[in-house]
């Protein structure tokens, strides 16, 4: 079973090596992910990633959605 992330562009750079990148904002945490995979991404775009990479950029209504459910399911973890 493979497992993606939602989460919001904050912010899209090439590194030394040229390679692109983005910090991406997972509810308040954000990490460097690579954009190779995808183009026409930009900044504010909802995208899901897979083990360190974006794989697709999804429609925001949809992300917060999921992002909400993730929530719930955490909460519910807690409460166990």
């Amino acid at each position: 079973m493979c497992l993606s992330v939602p989460g919001k562009i904050i912010s899209l750079y090439k590194n030394e090596e040229g390679i692109s990148l983005a910090k991406v904002d997972f509810g308040g945490v954000s990490r460097e992910v690579c954009a190779e995979m995808i183009s026409g991404i930009k900044e504010g775009d909802y995208v899901l990633v897979h083990v360190g990479y974006i794989i697709s950029k999804i429609d925001e209504k949809e992300a917060i959605e999921t992002i909400r459910d993730i929530e719930k399911i955490s909460e519910m973890d807690q409460e166990v």
